[in-house]
C-alpha cells in the first residue's frame, strides 16, 4: 500500500526516551506503508516581556530546534530515514496532534513524555489523542 502524499505518519516528539522509541516505530510503520514520516515537536507560551520589548510567542524558544535535532539523532544516529521531515509547531501538543490527525495516516506517540504522572497507563497527550484523533493512534511503550 502506498499512502497518498498528504497522508503521513506523524510522530509527536518531546525528547523523552518514550518519544524516541515512538520515532523509531513510526519510521518502521512509514517504511512498511510507503508513507512520509514527520517528527513534530510543539511549544507554547504567552508573550514574554524581555527588557523593553516583547518576545514573539510564535517563534520557538532558544534551543527548541536543537532539541528536535538531538531527538532525531538520538533515535536514528547517522541513519536518519530518507524523507523524514522535522517540524516545530506552536501550540498545545494534544490539541495540535488531534488537528493533525485529520490529515494523517497515523499518529505515533510515546506512552508518556516530559512531565505527567509516572506509572499511569497513558500520558495526557497520548490519552487525549487516543480519545479524540481522527486517524489510528499507535502508543509505543518504552
Amino acid at each position: 500500500m502506498v499512502a497518498a502524499a498528504s497522508q503521513r505518519i506523524v510522530v509527536g516528539v518531546d525528547g523523552s526516551d518514550s518519544s524516541l522509541e515512538a520515532l523509531r516505530e513510526g519510521a518502521r510503520v512509514a517504511g512498511t506503508l510507503g508513507a512520509p514520516l514527520a517528527a513534530v515537536m510543539f511549544w507554547e507560551g504567552p508573550p514574554v516581556y524581555e527588557g523593553w520589548g516583547t518576545v514573539d510567542p510564535a517563534v520557538p524558544p532558544a534551543g527548541t530546534e536543537e532539541r528536535l535535532r538531538s531527538a532525531i539523532a538520538g533515535a536514528f544516529g547517522n541513519e536518519v530515514p530518507e524523507g523524514l521531515s522535522a517540524e516545530l509547531v506552536h501550540g498545545r501538543a494534544a490539541a495540535r496532534l488531534v488537528e493533525e490527525s485529520e490529515r494523517a495516516l497515523m499518529l505515533v506517540l510515546g506512552r508518556g513524555g516530559r512531565g505527567g504522572v509516572r506509572g499511569g497507563s497513558l500520558g495526557s497527550v497520548s490519552g487525549a489523542c487516543v480519545a479524540h484523533a481522527r486517524c489510528p493512534v499507535l502508543v509505543v511503550r518504552h
